[in-house]
């Protein structure tokens, strides 16, 4: 694995097998390493969420649903997901 440097494509990524890169980013207070440029959407899946379930907050931000497939995730980003649970 080898941090990619500049010229090479998003600063701070990071290539992993076939030339893949992933950045570095905070879930739920955690790091996480996510493939470079994956939709918010697209982490919500590997996730195995369903995004009606669960409301993002992005940088600070809540994302709108809509939002969800054209907000890219990058290098250092802040993502907290709150779930929603039924019951009584």
């Amino acid at each position: 694995m080898t941090t990619t440097g500049h010229g090479d494509g998003e600063a701070g990524a990071t290539v992993v097998g076939r030339g893949r890169r992933e950045v570095s980013i905070m879930l739920n207070g955690r790091p996480r390493s996510v493939e470079a440029g994956m939709s918010v959407r697209a982490l919500l899946r590997q996730l195995k969420l369903d995004p009606g379930m669960v409301v993002v907050e992005h940088n600070r931000r809540i994302l709108a649903r809509g939002a969800l497939s054209g907000t890219e995730v990058g290098e250092g980003d802040r993502i907290e997901l709150v779930h929603f649970v039924g019951g009584g």
